[in-house]
């Protein structure tokens, strides 16, 4: 079984480098085999920090098609020992490569650290990938330090954002957002919103960096708070003023993060006079918050307590999803409307909240209608298409009509349109094939990935197709690079790769159906929908058979071992064992049969069940308690970021293949349909279901 695993990695790679076509891969799979174990292991002592056999392995990679690999990892893992002019050695050696690029981002980051600003301003107009925050902000202390007077608001607003962005604590932004507020560029303010931020996503590191900044003598308070914030109210801190009132929202955060009634009634007792307008609100906001994650009806009291202003793009959006469990709804509109209006621009272009922005919008309408002032008899009523809250609504919906995703979808049926397959766009030229086939970077990353150094090379294909030039790839590039993969059968960058094309939309390379026969032979066999199981499929695993995640799940429909050995006994699967998993057919089988279960477990809803398939049946059984509402708003209250992600994925898969399998016009509202309490009529649920 080995061998035969062996000679499949070597076919591949022969492959390869027929393809690639160019000096840098030898000429025969069969020499370059030879160098995969030195590259592999390579890998391996990478990962484990051995510099001795990095450097001992070295020699054995030369010549290899993965050398710039090899030559990175040897070099990165003693780069804080490394002369400049070795540095700059592999930058020409390996120049136009992903891993120049990458030694480059890594020196940056160790100059910036050093303070070295001559050198890093040197380097940094070379660099191509631009998409590391820190070295953002490096980049502008640079400026900072020399021409304090010249930074623009719009680079101290890009510190800010990329400051507050970072989740961890860093050097570079936390150094140029220090000198801003010092260069008064930047707020005191700013400071502890970052703090802010930072305790409620449990980073105190982060906020600790924070505090430094505006009250040094207090970042030991970060410490005790978020040990304990309740100890922490009840002791009267050394802190005065402004700094004691920042210090108490910071344990005010953290407590509504383990007990949002508990920081509520510390908030409307104790802390009610002390907290100041912005300072209540934001603290208000992060109650509200933390109880709309327990999906409790207290969210929208604690909300309404908060003003817009005074909050973030992330709390307004727990507002929005708080007040789409009103009941009636009649009562959340108004506030969905009012919290999305709120946001920054870039969060109101978002489909998430442009979509919910125009239902606010068309169901606020009549109750506009009725409290207008009344007309002289002679005046005539605009008709209702020339009303602007309709006209804008229109125009929300018409700009993110379309079949790429969840929100895109609903848009375009809530316009009275249904979802077709998209007419593919116009063939690729040969010329334009053979530039995506001789491109060395993809042939590079598909080597890498056939090795077995799966992460390695889809880093290299992202950075191939997005980021070795500025803008990425054009649009017939990128087509061309997806159908690269999809010959190649890598069906993760296939999809991928086609999905960053902003105008064309191959449904061929977005939704492929690779193993046809077995999936729709098995879901028609057990009754089940093909186009549900090809959209879940798509989302767990992209195809990729040997996928594993961290959690333990397998194979292409991702199935837990636990979960693997239930389902096996239930079909009837004697002799099975947990190193079947991965066994196509064995996978699918289990996969659906699964699928199947909870399915009917959910009486037949779809969003319920692609939840309970990604997070486990009982979760969904407790989130469907509260106000009955149309799916689209319960998949935007799920609590666990992943599994809100995943079920709008996978009902948005399920709706484009469906449109692609049968040829016929799909709507996913009748997918989604309304989820609520089980009625007493219904039949309990399983809860042997694991």
């Amino acid at each position: 079984m080995q061998m035969i695993q062996i000679n499949k990695t070597i076919a591949i790679v022969a492959l390869l480098c027929v393809s690639a076509g160019f000096s840098g891969l030898v000429a025969t799979a069969f020499a370059q085999s030879k160098g995969d174990d030195a590259v592999l292991d390579m890998n391996a002592a990478f990962k484990s920090g051995d510099k001795k056999r990095l450097t001992a392995l070295l020699p054995q990679a030369r010549g290899h098609a993965l050398e710039p690999y090899a030559a990175y990892w040897e070099l990165r893992a003693r780069l804080g020992e490394a002369s400049a002019a070795e540095v700059q050695g592999f930058l020409t050696q390996y120049a136009g490569t992903y891993q120049e690029d990458r030694l480059r981002n890594d020196w940056l980051l160790l100059l910036g650290q050093r303070r070295d600003w001559t050198n890093f301003a040197e380097l940094h107009p070379n660099y191509r990938m631009n998409d590391d925050r820190e070295v953002k902000c490096y980049a502008i202390a640079v400026q900072l330090v020399k021409t304090p007077r010249d930074v623009t608001t719009q680079q101290a607003e890009e510190v800010r954002r990329n400051w507050h962005g970072l989740r961890d604590a860093d050097d570079g932004c936390t150094f140029a957002a220090d000198r801003l507020i010092d260069a008064k560029k930047l707020k005191a303010e700013d400071a502890w919103r970052k703090a802010r931020i930072a305790i409620d996503s449990n980073r105190p590191r982060a906020a600790t960096s924070a505090v430094q900044i505006v009250a040094p003598d207090a970042s030991g308070d970060v410490a005790a708070l978020n040990a304990s914030p309740a100890r922490y109210l009840g002791v009267r801190n050394a802190a005065s003023g402004n700094t004691r009132r920042e210090l108490v929202v910071l344990a005010l955060v953290k407590m509504a993060n383990n007990d949002p009634e508990a920081a509520a009634n510390a908030l409307e007792g104790k802390w009610a006079d002390v907290l100041q307008g912005e300072e209540k609100s934001w603290a208000w906001g992060v109650i509200g918050k933390q109880a709309a994650l327990k999906l409790s009806d207290s969210a929208n009291g604690y909300f309404a307590k908060a003003k817009n202003e005074h909050l973030n793009d992330d709390l307004l959006g727990w507002k929005v999803r708080a007040a789409l469990r009103s009941a009636p709804m009649a009562k959340g509109w108004p506030v969905v409307l009012a919290a999305v209006n709120a946001m920054g621009d870039d969060a109101r272009k978002d489909p998430t909240w442009a979509y919910w922005k125009a239902r606010a919008l068309r169901a606020i309408y009549p109750q506009l209608a009725a409290v207008a002032p009344p007309v002289a008899a002679s005046a005539v009523p605009p008709a209702p298409s020339q009303r602007p809250e309709l006209a804008e609504a229109q125009s929300l919906l018409e700009s993110i009509a379309s079949p790429r995703g969840f929100y895109e979808i609903l848009a375009t049926e809530e316009l009275g349109r249904k979802i077709t397959a998209p007419e593919r766009p116009a063939p690729l030229t040969t010329e334009e094939k053979e530039a995506a086939r001789l491109n060395a970077g993809l042939n590079r990353a598909l080597y890498a990935i056939a090795i077995g150094l799966r992460a390695e090379g889809v880093r290299e294909w992202n950075y191939s197709t997005n980021l070795h030039s500025k803008g990425g790839m054009g649009e017939r590039e990128l087509l061309a690079a997806a159908q690269f993969a999809c010959d190649k059968e890598v069906w993760d960058r296939c999809i991928n790769t086609s999905e960053r094309s902003k105008e064309s939309f191959d449904h061929e390379q977005r939704f492929p159906m690779p193993f046809k026969d077995a999936v729709i032979k098995r879901s028609r066999a057990i009754n089940l929908d093909p186009a549900y199981v090809y959209g879940l499929i798509r989302q767990e695993s992209r195809f990729i058979m040997d996928a594993r995640s961290h959690v333990g799940a397998s194979g292409l429909m991702q199935v837990m071992p636990a979960t693997a050995k239930w389902t096996a006994k239930k079909l009837g699967m004697d002799g099975f064992t947990a190193d079947q998993i991965n066994n196509r057919e064995t996978n699918i089988a289990i996969g659906t049969g699964y699928l199947k279960y909870v399915l009917d477990d959910f009486n037949g809803s779809m969003p319920m069940a692609a939840a309970a398939y990604n997070a486990g049946p009982s979760r969904p059984r407790a989130w469907r308690n509260g106000p009955t509402m149309e799916a689209a708003a319960w998949a935007e209250n799920i609590p666990f970021s992943e599994t809100r992600d995943y079920v709008k994925k996978v009902l948005a898969n399920t709706t484009v293949y469906a449109a692609v399998i049968t040829g016929q016009p799909q709507s996913m509202k009748a997918r989604l349909g309304n989820i609520g309490p089980r009625e007493g009529a219904a039949p309990e649920p399983n809860k042997d279901i694991p």
